[in-house]
């Protein structure tokens, strides 16, 4: 086996629901002569095919590290930060193609469940750059922002261990990718 700055490769052969199983496997045939690899995985990303294999493959060459933090702990993110990330990934999820990648996430509100209700109530504005980015978040009639917040709110629910008030609001801020003031109140910036 051939190593890559002394690390085992592995080839991964993604969309093989897309060609025929001959042409991946000439492909393959080829690939190996020129490097001797690890291992060789056909795969489906989107039919979500042979990645599970695919994972316990690559686990077997991590190495094991030192332990950071207790078996209590399960990350050094706060929960802002976390809200901030599933509601982000909720629109990524819905808009793959469209609008996205240009948003951001701002939590405006967080105030922890109340023992009396024992609802957290969260209110969070989703920062984009146009109008017409606005209207195609917010989507005909809101379905689009109310499709991402009920998406949202029950992976928050199970975050947080209890009922959430999860309130969006879009916002317009012309480029705001490029006002270094408005990446520092976002969090982008130190």
């Amino acid at each position: 086996m051939r190593l890559v700055q002394n690390k085992p490769v592995i080839l991964v052969i993604n969309k093989v629901d897309a060609v025929p199983k001959e042409t991946i496997l000439e492909k393959i045939e080829i690939l190996s002569q020129k490097m001797n690899f690890a291992s060789v995985f056909p795969v489906s990303a989107l039919k979500n095919d042979g990645l599970d294999d695919l994972i316990g493959e690559i686990e077997k060459f991590l190495p094991e590290g030192p332990k950071y933090y207790p078996d209590d702990i399960l990350t050094d993110t706060n929960l802002r930060d976390i809200v901030s990330d599933i509601i982000r990934e909720k629109i990524l999820l819905f808009y793959r193609d469209e609008v996205p990648h240009g948003i951001a996430v701002e939590i405006v509100k967080f105030d922890e469940a109340r023992k009396a209700s024992g609802v957290t109530s969260i209110e969070v504005n989703i920062i984009c750059e146009k109008n017409s980015h606005k209207a195609i978040l917010i989507g005909k009639g809101g379905t689009m922002l109310k499709k991402i917040g009920s998406k949202a709110r029950v992976d928050i629910e199970k975050i947080l261990d209890c009922k959430v008030n999860l309130q969006l609001w879009v916002k317009v801020r012309e480029d705001w990718r490029n006002n270094s003031g408005i990446l520092k109140e976002l969090g982008y910036k130190k």
